[in-house]
């Protein structure tokens, strides 16, 4: 996957179009990630404990990858990942402005 823990990405589609978010999960095997403050969902929690509250609490849920675009931190737009081969090292770069993304 292109996106990593960490990064900030732009969403594309859905309820929550043109918010950014940091990146808080990656699921690879699905292709999903979870983002800070985007598809937020009620869930119910019952009390477990003696003292502890149940109630209604929100949840991030995790969203496709291919409905984010990765924000680069030097242009600042939302762009795609391109690859890019520097001392045996493949690093992540700005597909509009050839920058190197950490």
């Amino acid at each position: 996957m292109k996106i990593k823990k960490g990064d900030t990405v732009k969403v594309l589609s859905g309820n929550d179009k043109a918010k950014t978010g940091e990146v808080l999960e990656v699921i690879p095997k699905t292709q999903k990630i979870v983002v800070k403050g985007i598809n937020v969902r009620k869930k119910h929690v019952k009390a477990r404990k003696q003292g502890e509250e149940g109630g209604i609490i929100p949840v991030e849920c995790a969203i496709h990858s291919s409905k984010v675009n990765l924000v680069c931190s030097k242009c600042g737009k939302a762009t795609r990942v391109g690859y890019q081969i520097e001392k045996d090292k493949k690093v992540r770069i700005c597909k509009k402005c050839g920058a190197e993304i950490k």
